[in-house]
């Protein structure tokens, strides 16, 4: 039996087409599926539901609260020991210091410390939630200072570790920008009457951090927070020497 040219044609369309479906929907959706950092930063930006509990159970007087990304989550996991009762850690990794400065008022203020150290802007370099310039990071630092001294808390802005690459950000000049931020933190530390804590020269060698205290070339080991220690304590005992700053808001 001969068929009709169109309905050859037809035939073979229909034929071209099943063989060029695209996947069933479910698939698609299984592929593409965000993982849960990406749910968060979408259904909760600063991460606040991180510490809320944490926050609650905080009974006693709070010396300081170290509020940071992970180099301050790793110091509290990696040397819970330094964390003696008043010392309240709060860093979350991978955050910049826009996500930082949407938790400040909880997880600093409301604890009503008398010192906060910001340690923040490894992030930013790295463009974790997009690009960032160091303007844009030095105003959230500023922010996060002023609201501090408004209610009566001393500040230590602490440098940004060295590092001369990011593992999960390759190729990136990371050591020329961490030096611009880490010379505005100093010159802005001076300027406001805070505290600077300058981890940077404890940790580098060159412009990296040395190899025996860090376990990627960003992140601290045990070691280096060893390292770190009395960089915090004397910046501690700086910052409780400076006379508590005039609040300005209850």
């Amino acid at each position: 039996m001969r068929l009709a040219p169109a309905l050859l044609l037809l035939t073979a369309t229909t034929a071209s087409a099943q063989q060029t479906s695209p996947a069933p929907p479910q698939a698609v959706s299984a592929a593409k599926a965000p993982d849960e950092g990406e749910i968060r930063l979408h259904n909760d930006f600063g991460w606040l539901g991180r510490y809320q509990a944490a926050n609650a159970r905080v009974t006693g007087p709070v010396t300081v609260v170290f509020m940071g990304d992970s180099i301050t989550q790793g110091w509290f996991d990696k040397m819970p020991g330094f964390f003696t009762p008043g010392r309240v850690g709060r860093g979350i990794g991978g955050q910049t210091t826009t996500q930082m400065l949407l938790r400040f008022r909880q997880d600093v203020i409301d604890l009503k410390p008398q010192v906060v150290q910001i340690m923040a802007g490894t992030n930013d370099i790295a463009g974790n939630t997009g690009p960032m310039t160091p303007e844009q990071t030095e105003a959230n630092i500023m922010s996060m200072a002023e609201l501090a001294r408004a209610h009566g808390i001393r500040v230590i802005l602490a440098s940004i570790p060295p590092a001369d690459h990011f593992p999960w950000r390759p190729g990136l000049d990371t050591a020329s920008r961490i030096a611009v931020l880490n010379g505005w933190l100093k010159d802005y530390a001076r300027r406001t009457g805070a505290t600077y804590a300058d981890y940077w020269s404890a940790l580098h060698d060159g412009q990296a951090t040395r190899a025996s205290l860090t376990y990627d070339g960003v992140h601290p080991n045990e070691a280096g927070y060893t390292a770190m220690a009395p960089v915090a304590e004397a910046a501690i005992r700086s910052a409780m020497a400076k006379p508590k700053p005039r609040p300005i808001a209850s």
